[in-house]
């Protein structure tokens, strides 16, 4: 669906759709590709020694999956992502973790340099299948002004 800078407005909410579980192998893999080195994302007998006592899931991988959510609904049609302002991990989340995510508008702003586009700064949680926060992220997304008929 193509949203345009008009189509949004502060206190709108977008609850994202479908969930996403992360498994093992998503974790893993993920984890391994991106060389972090952390072992307790890949190490289950280093990991049951540390305070959550099993492997954690990458955060970078909460991350991308819950911004991945949100493109649908609030950056599908944009000209470019600006800035991730903030990224706050709450909880964790661990293999077997179903994310859901919801997205707010802070503030909508047309440019004063470029009057056929704006910048949409949206407030997203993360959350998993027990309403858990896992996530608070804010970001500032560069979209298009509906074209004129003229």
């Amino acid at each position: 669906m193509t949203r345009y800078l008009e189509d949004f407005s502060p206190g709108q909410v977008f609850k994202h759709w479908p969930g996403r579980t992360i498994t093992e192998f998503d974790n893993t893999w993920f984890t391994l590709m991106t060389m972090n080195t952390n072992p307790l994302h890949f190490d289950a007998a280093y990991a049951a020694k540390s305070q959550h006592g099993r492997c954690l899931v990458n955060g970078l991988l909460v991350l991308s999956t819950v911004v991945g959510m949100s493109v649908k609904d609030v950056s599908e049609s944009a000209i470019a992502n600006l800035e991730y302002e903030s990224a706050r991990h709450t909880a964790p989340t661990f293999a077997g973790d179903t994310l859901y995510a919801e997205s707010r508008v802070l503030e909508v702003t047309p440019s004063r340099s470029k009057p056929d586009r704006g910048i949409v700064y949206v407030e997203t949680r993360g959350f998993n299948q027990n309403d858990e926060t896992v996530l608070m992220l804010r970001r500032k997304i560069l979209v298009p002004r509906r074209p004129s008929d003229g």
